[in-house]
C-alpha cells in the first residue's frame, strides 16, 4: 500500500556497540534521498540505544535516543550489530524488542541484527536470514532457528538483512513497498545501485569464484567439506561422493587448491572453530565436538600450530578487547 501524501513514516535503528557501519550507512542513506528525491519528508529518521552516544565499528560515535524512548509510533524498529554475539546480550535490549513486537512494530535485523532478535525469542517459526560470519554461531545456540542464504528476508513483519551492502536491496523492497518500483528505481539510481540485489541472491561468491577452481568434481568435494566440518568425510568417502579416484582427487587438490585434500579439510575446520571461539559461548570441548576434532587437546594443539595461541588464550585477549569497547560506549554514555 503506499503512502498517502501526509504520511510521514518513523523508521527506527537500535544501536548496538560495534554495529556495522557500512551496513547502517546503506540502510539509512536510501531514506534520506528518498525524502530528497520527493522533495518532502517520507521518512523521520531515529536511533535508540542504551548510552546517548553509541561507537560504530570503526570508532564513530552515533548520537542516540533512550530504548525507551522507542514506542508504537514507529512503523519498523531496525536492530544493527556488528562484532560478536557475546557481546549483543542485553536485557534491555531484549525487553525493548518484546514490547515493540507486542504493540504491532515491525522488527528488522541488520548484519548481526537477526541474532539479537533470536535471543529474544522473536524469530521463531519466521523466515530470516543473517551475515553468513554470524550464521555458526547462530545455530549453535538456536538449533531449532534455520537462517536461510540469502541477502535478505522479509517475512511479514521481520525484516532480515545480510548487512554489507545488502541493505540497499532490502531498503528498494521496503521502499518500492509504499511508494512504488519507480519511485525506488530513483532512489537506488541515485546511489549508483543499478544492479539491484534479489532477495534470494547469495551473500558471498560461490566456492568456485573463492578458489578459482571450476573442476565440478572439485567444487563438489569443496561444498562437501564446508558441510561437513562436523563429521569430515575420509578421502576415500570422498572420492566416491564426488565419482573420481582417491589419485585424482589428491591431483585436483595440489595442482588447483595448493593443499593436500586433509590440509584443506583442516583448514576448513579450523577456521569453523575460529567462528565459534568468537562468537559463540561454546566451551572449547563442544567446539571440538562441532568442527570434528576428538578432544579438546587435540583442537587445541592443532588450533596453536595455526593460529599462535591457544583458544583459551584467544577468548581471553578477546573479552578483554570487549571490555574496552564497552567502556568507550558507557563514557559516551555519560558525556565525555
Amino acid at each position: 500500500m503506499r503512502a498517502a501524501a501526509t504520511d510521514i513514516r518513523e523508521i527506527g535503528f537500535l544501536l548496538l556497540p560495534g554495529f556495522a557501519l557500512m551496513s547502517f550507512a546503506a540502510a539509512t542513506e536510501p531514506y534520506r534521498a528518498a525524502n530528497l528525491l520527493a522533495r518532502r519528508a517520507l521518512y523521520r529518521l531515529r536511533f535508540f540505544g542504551e548510552a546517548n552516544r553509541i561507537s560504530a565499528s570503526g570508532g564513530a560515535l552515533m548520537p542516540a535516543e533512550p530504548l525507551s524512548g522507542a514506542g508504537s509510533g514507529l512503523d519498523v524498529l531496525f536492530t544493527c550489530a556488528g562484532g560478536s554475539p557475546a557481546d549483543w546480550r542485553s536485557e534491555r535490549v531484549d525487553a525493548c524488542l518484546r514490547r515493540l513486537a507486542s504493540e504491532g512494530v515491525r522488527l528488522g535485523g541488520i548484519s548481526g541484527g537477526p541474532y539479537v532478535l533470536a535471543a529474544a525469542g522473536l524469530m521463531k517459526g519466521r523466515r530470516f536470514t543473517i551475515h553468513w560470519e554470524h550464521a555458526p554461531a547462530l545455530v549453535e545456540a538456536f538449533p531449532d532457528l534455520k537462517p536461510e542464504r540469502a541477502r535478505f528476508v522479509i517475512d511479514g513483519d521481520r525484516l532480515t538483512c545480510g548487512g554489507g551492502i545488502a541493505p540497499l536491496d532490502m531498503m528498494y523492497a521496503l521502499i518500492a513497498e509504499s511508494m512504488g518500483e519507480d519511485f525506488a528505481r530513483r532512489v537506488s539510481d541515485w546511489f549508483l545501485h543499478t544492479e539491484i540485489g534479489a532477495s534470494g541472491g547469495p551473500q558471498r561468491s560461490s566456492t568456485a569464484e573463492r578458489y578459482h577452481a571450476y573442476h565440478s568434481a572439485l567444487v563438489k568435494a569443496l561444498d562437501k567439506m564446508a558441510a561437513t566440518v562436523e563429521a569430515p568425510l575420509s578421502r576415500a568417502s570422498m572420492a566416491r561422493f564426488v565419482g573420481i579416484s582417491e589419485r585424482h582427487l589428491d591431483r585436483l587438490f595440489a595442482e588447483r587448491v595448493g593443499a593436500t585434500f586433509a590440509a584443506e579439510y583442516r583448514e576448513l575446520r579450523l577456521q569453523h572453530a575460529l567462528t565459534l571461539l568468537q562468537q559463540s559461548p561454546l566451551r572449547v570441548s563442544e567446539i571440538a565436538f562441532a568442527t570434528g576434532f576428538s578432544s579438546a587437546g587435540h583442537l587445541s594443539r592443532r588450533f596453536k600450530e595455526r593460529f599462535g595461541e591457544s583458544p583459551h588464550k584467544l577468548r581471553v585477549s578477546k573479552a578483554t578487547r570487549s571490555g574496552r569497547l564497552h567502556e568507550d560506549a558507557s563514557a559516551g554514555g555519560r558525556g565525555s
